[in-house]
């Protein structure tokens, strides 16, 4: 099993993942999203999603975790990404996306997520200023990611949308 976290290296998460026979690969992209948000140039747009991403290897990625990383992204860097994700995938792989649906105000930059059990996360990240959310609607990212269908969506209590995507 390979796993691919978009987020910050957490001890909770290594060590939730460490009980499984996985290797996980940890590319902590959100230092590099304001530099695809601005490029407009698809190719070049496409060298640096790929740069933020572990190489390609002969294991294909099983599982990734995007936690709320799609909100920061606009349309044309989300498409980018999750395409640059997909060419990495196994058929069949899952994505699992944190999107502020019916929120308006997201934190400026992405949280960090950590697993408190089986079924729960917690936002650890320290408080920030808030901006407006995009709540992209499950068209929005239809749209964005065409080679991924949606497994699993459900709206959670804090306003976010949790999806479960397939390639």
């Amino acid at each position: 099993m390979v796993v691919l976290d978009l987020g910050a290296a957490r001890t909770e998460t290594i060590a939730l993942l460490g009980q499984f026979p996985c290797r996980l690969d940890i590319a902590d992209v959100a230092d590099g999203i304001e530099a695809l948000n601005e490029e407009s140039d698809p190719k070049a747009m496409r060298t640096k999603a790929e740069a933020l991403l572990p190489p390609k290897r002969k294991e294909p990625t099983d599982i990734v975790l995007c936690w709320d990383l799609l909100n920061y992204l606009r349309r044309p860097a989300l498409a980018t990404v999750m395409e640059a994700i997909a060419t990495r995938g196994r058929r069949g792989m899952l994505a699992h996306c944190l999107v502020f649906y019916s929120a308006p105000q997201m934190p400026v930059r992405p949280s960090c997520y950590v697993p408190v059990d089986d079924s729960r996360l917690m936002n650890v990240g320290a408080p920030q200023p808030t901006r407006n959310a995009p709540r992209y609607t499950p068209e929005d990212l239809s749209q964005c990611m065409p080679r991924y269908s949606v497994e699993r969506a459900r709206l959670l209590r804090n306003g976010m949308q949790e999806y479960l995507f397939r390639l």
